[in-house]
């Protein structure tokens, strides 16, 4: 394995560990729970509107189309900053008194959404955040779930995607997706549960 710097000889998951105390976070808090549980300092739903004027322009400039049901998709996930399922998605965009949507009409909607970067999907709950982030195909995210309140947090560096690129490099595995989900107790929560 070939790393610069004070990283020399390092192994891959030293290298990640120290990295990982490195990461810069975006310049807000995840507004995550209840505000009778959790009171974060950032409400991801003041930046929706922006998010989806964001999406709109960047479908228009890849030539393609932020259909209705795409765009209550994304309205729907900027609408709570914890990760929704698929079938409580379409249990919230579905007309009020009408037929739920189909599953598979949702499921569609939320591949494009997660192509395009507007959302990322999250393995170990099964279920879909809101991006606020233009995030690179080639990034590395890491999800900062917590456990207590369900806010999800989150993050990239370079110093991260150094690492993982490492790691796969030394196991000669070449990814297709790099999401790394971290799951513990937001400081909030730890400051008031002990």
């Amino acid at each position: 394995m070939s790393v610069t710097g004070k990283g020399r000889g390092a192994s891959p998951d030293d290298l990640l560990q120290r990295n990982m105390t490195k990461m810069q976070p975006h310049a807000h808090d995840h507004d995550g729970a209840d505000d009778a549980i959790c009171r974060h300092a950032h409400d991801h739903r003041n930046h929706a509107a922006q998010a989806l004027a964001r999406a709109e322009q960047l479908c228009r400039e890849r030539g393609l189309r932020l259909t209705p049901i795409r765009r209550k998709a994304l309205e729907a996930l900027h609408a709570d900053h914890r990760p929704v399922g698929a079938y409580d998605l379409a249990d919230r965009i579905s007309p009020a008194g009408g037929r739920r949507l189909a599953p598979i009409s949702i499921y569609r909607a939320l591949d494009f959404l997660v192509e395009q970067g507007f959302v990322h999907r999250l393995s170990s709950r099964n279920a879909y955040i809101a991006c606020l982030h233009g995030h690179g195909a080639d990034e590395v995210v890491a999800f900062l779930i917590c456990e207590a309140c369900g806010g999800v947090d989150e993050d990239s560096s370079p110093a991260m995607k150094k690492a993982v690129a490492a790691i796969a490099q030394t196991r000669q595995f070449s990814p297709s997706h790099q999401v790394v989900e971290i799951v513990g107790r937001c400081e909030h929560c730890r400051s008031v549960q002990g």
